[in-house]
């Protein structure tokens, strides 16, 4: 493709044919994972937890070695503080095992704004972990996100309260996974920790398989959603990180929230579930705070870019 200095830029300087491409794929990953989520909620309503979690895992893996040895080789596995980076996919895999058990419980919707939640938490945890700046702004944003959560899950809505605190749980367990990620970012590559993530969690889940698997045998939906879980998520992940070669992430980063709009319409078409308005507002506040911050960060990552004259 031509990306001679004719065609229109995009942001971070990026030719707007390849940012284009970036945002598809990344909403591509958003609507897989979205369904990742509505078919793991179908999945623990006849399996155990970590069983549905394991196999989304290891094919996770198994797919990932398959699309990137050829590419990586040996680079797929190389990194600079290794402890630091098991630790980022054992975040990860305690997250996923609460977001299981909390979508056990709760609607995909409201159990996926709550998650949401976590870049908020991580804007007021980065003061004191990383020693940046909060800001008037991230304030806000993050007091308006809890006021979010706190319509979601107001008394007599119906929500599952243990659901709500497996939840609220998942997302303090998300946060240091991401605080983890940009400590990381600035010595380790994202494949080799995409790696990891899936190889960490696939050796804690796998281990559980002998004394969970029992009982009826899966049909063939079932089947094909437990092959589709790890599908789905690996290539979710892949699609990503191709997005962030294409378009900035300062770009992408506010369209991750699609994921509250496809998370709603999947719970509709697959569950019948419709939130109530209460809760449709504490994500749309949910919602926007998000993207507030994310805007922020990007208009701070282009006044960082600006030459000092």
């Amino acid at each position: 493709m031509d990306s001679s200095p004719s065609q229109p830029q995009a942001a971070g300087g990026q030719p707007a044919t390849h940012s284009l491409r970036g945002v598809l794929l990344f909403m591509l990953g958003v609507f897989l994972f979205a369904c990742m989520d509505s078919s793991t909620k179908y999945l623990v309503s006849h399996y155990d937890v970590p069983l549905v979690v394991a196999i989304r895992y290891i094919g996770n893996f198994l797919l990932m070695v398959i699309l990137l040895t050829p590419s990586h080789g040996k680079a797929l596995v190389r990194t600079q503080r290794r402890g630091l980076v098991l630790a980022r996919g054992a975040c990860l895999a305690t997250a996923s095992l609460l977001l299981g058990l909390a979508l056990q419980r709760m609607p995909v919707a409201e159990t996926t704004a709550i998650v949401f939640l976590s870049p908020l938490l991580v804007v007021l945890l980065a003061g004191p972990v990383l020693g940046e700046r909060v800001g008037m702004i991230g304030w806000v944003a993050a007091v308006a996100g809890f006021g979010g959560i706190l319509l979601i899950a107001h008394p007599g809505g119906g929500l599952d309260p243990l659901g709500t605190v497996l939840a609220l749980c998942a997302v303090a367990v998300t946060a240091a996974y991401q605080l983890l990620s940009r400590i990381l970012a600035s010595t380790e590559g994202p494949v080799p920790m995409l790696f990891y993530t899936a190889l960490v969690g696939s050796l804690v889940f796998g281990a559980y398989l002998p004394w969970s698997w029992g009982g009826e045998p899966p049909t063939p939906l079932q089947a094909l959603l437990f092959l589709g879980t790890g599908a789905m998520g690996g290539l979710g992940h892949y699609l990503f990180t191709a997005a962030h070669r294409h378009t900035p992430a300062s770009v992408l980063a506010p369209m991750m929230y699609a994921q509250l709009v496809w998370a709603a319409l999947l719970g509709w078409l697959v569950f019948g579930h419709v939130p109530e308005a209460m809760s449709i507002l504490g994500m749309g506040i949910v919602a926007a705070s998000g993207v507030l911050v994310a805007l922020k960060s990007r208009k701070a990552q282009q006044a960082m870019s600006e030459p000092v004259e």
